[in-house]
């Protein structure tokens, strides 16, 4: 069973995102100041949207911290949609201010419309978009944060950084370095060009965490292998269509490929990671290696063709605000899905009702 769980809930355009988190344990520093710090990373990035000019995400904890520390019972995060000043009537829960200000019927191929209309019996394709919307992963940024706050303790660290955007790839930097913002031009410039077109651009972006013990996850049962919870908790993502972890193994020959061990000075030691610290479904002491590719937005300013649910005829594709490119945004929930990940995992195999009941056993 998961040490550390959550759920969200909020729509696009609703009056808030929440979460509330259950399974961390008494006495863990929680700062909202770092958890707003991710939040605004999110944010970032060059070729974000102009939702990005109306937000300016914070979170406020509602329960589970008293004066800086956890309590033991379940975390409740909040983070109001500023936008919702304009949206009151067209999201109200009350039946009376219906209005049909904002709906559409025309479904945007790459979203969820079509199959979420099917499978949820809506016409109203408002209905599908503001669930689905990408907006629900900053209160997952917010979880994640606070997960990584657990992981810190144990110093336990994280970092991302932009590989690719488009065809543009990224010269060789440290594992710290690579965002858009950070003086890459060349990535700028080909943003720049799409974004001239009315169109979209992906790319990959990869993400590692250092000092993790060796055995968090398990080989007896698939569902507990943690490169598969990884993976998971990656391709849920909005728009994630590619996972690794590690090297890419094509073109090696298992005497190339797998990672040697040596002693030195006491200690088993490796010279490569291409298994990306992960062997067997558990982690092996080396540095966890996660890539993810992000495909291309599929909100347009140049519309796709497609189909009107309602009058069943080709039309042009809905059109809702929209990024150019997001691929930094998607690397900050990336580090957000496998932080909490590994918090669960961590907690499973260290466990305990306290921090120092923690600290006890994984000191031994």
């Amino acid at each position: 069973m998961s040490k550390f769980r959550f759920l969200t809930s909020g729509e696009s355009h609703g009056k808030c995102l929440t979460a509330i988190i259950e399974g961390v344990p008494a006495g863990f520093e929680i700062k909202p100041e770092l958890i707003n710090e991710d939040l605004k990373r999110r944010q970032s990035g060059y070729g974000r949207g102009g939702r990005m000019r109306i937000e300016c995400d914070t979170v406020e904890i509602t329960s589970g911290v008293r004066f800086g520390k956890t309590l033991g019972s379940p975390i409740t995060l909040v983070i109001q949609n500023k936008d919702y000043e304009n949206w009151q009537k067209i999201m109200s829960v009350n039946p009376e201010d219906y209005t049909d200000e904002k709906s559409f019927t025309q479904c945007r191929p790459g979203h969820a419309d079509y199959a979420g209309s099917v499978k949820y019996n809506q016409k109203d394709l408002r209905n599908i978009l503001e669930r689905s919307s990408a907006r629900k992963t900053a209160i997952e940024v917010a979880v994640g944060s606070v997960a990584k706050q657990i992981l810190m303790q144990f110093d336990i660290k994280c970092s991302s950084k932009i590989l690719q955007i488009g065809t543009v790839s990224a010269p060789t930097l440290p594992s710290h370095a690579g965002r858009v913002s950070e003086g890459q031009e060349g990535f700028e410039a080909e943003i720049d060009r799409v974004k001239e077109l009315g169109d979209t651009i992906g790319g990959k972006f990869e993400v590692i965490f250092e000092n993790l013990p060796v055995g968090l996850g398990s080989f007896v049962h698939w569902d507990r292998m943690l490169d598969g919870r990884i993976a998971q908790g990656i391709m849920s993502i909005p728009a994630v269509k590619v996972v690794e972890i590690g090297e890419n193994p094509l073109g090696y020959l298992g005497s190339e490929y797998h990672d040697e061990m040596f002693m030195e000075n006491g200690k088993i030691v490796r010279h490569t990671n291409n298994a990306g610290g992960i062997e067997g479904g558990m982690t092996n002491g080396e540095p966890l290696i996660v890539r993810a590719v992000m495909k291309p937005i599929p909100t347009m300013r140049k519309p796709l063709k497609t189909v009107d649910l309602a009058e069943m005829t080709e039309c042009e594709a809905h059109f809702e605000r929209s990024d150019t490119c997001a691929v930094e945004a998607c690397s900050v929930v990336a580090e957000a899905r496998i932080a909490c990940v590994l918090a669960d995992e961590f907690l499973q195999k260290f466990g305990g009702d306290s921090l120092n009941e923690i600290l006890s056993k994984f000191n031994v």
